[in-house]
């Protein structure tokens, strides 16, 4: 499944509860612990990638390089809330991030976010549907140390962007989409 990505309208995104999540430029980690009492990561899949079956837009932005993919499900009070898929390219796991490959558990927010240099750019969003439930996702480029990390986040937890009962399912890596 293929999601349609493009740059955000921030000027009408940034007044939305969407927006809020969709343009967070800082740790999501942090913005999910404080809307629950426990947050937890499930560890879906973790593995390398070569740079061939990279897409075009993740070559662009990452460069031509193999990479170490970190699937995760973020839950909060234990609902999914978001599911994230991090690419992180071979070069980047060097001197200080190359325990980025051993977090398990551990969010890669905390990680990354304690690096006073940590930074976000290159936002783009998708809304898609699956199973009959349209999902709001986000994508961005993220540098700690002026290292690249590429995120992206599918958010399952509707009932905060849009005011219609959601069905609570178990995120699917090919949600992604290219």
């Amino acid at each position: 499944m293929g999601a349609n990505w493009e740059a955000p309208d921030w000027q009408q995104l940034e007044t939305t509860k969407a927006g809020e999540w969709l343009l967070e430029r800082h740790s999501m980690t942090e913005r999910l612990k404080a809307c629950c009492e426990t947050l937890t990561v499930d560890v879906i899949g973790l593995h390398d990638v070569e740079k061939s079956t990279l897409s075009d837009s993740e070559r662009a932005l990452l460069g031509d390089e193999a990479c170490l993919v970190r699937e995760v499900v973020l839950s909060g009070d234990d609902r999914p809330w978001l599911c994230a898929r991090t690419l992180v390219p071979k070069s980047t796991l060097t001197e200080q991030e190359k325990d980025i490959a051993d977090l398990g558990a551990v969010p890669l927010g905390v990680r990354v976010f304690n690096q006073a240099n940590a930074r976000r750019d290159a936002i783009e969003i998708a809304s898609f549907v699956v199973d009959g439930q349209t999902l709001l996702a986000r994508r961005s480029r993220l540098w700690v140390n002026d290292k690249l990390c590429w995120f992206q986040n599918c958010f399952y937890l509707m009932r905060r962007f849009i005011r219609r009962k959601a069905k609570w399912m178990r995120p699917k890596p090919e949600h992604f989409g290219n």
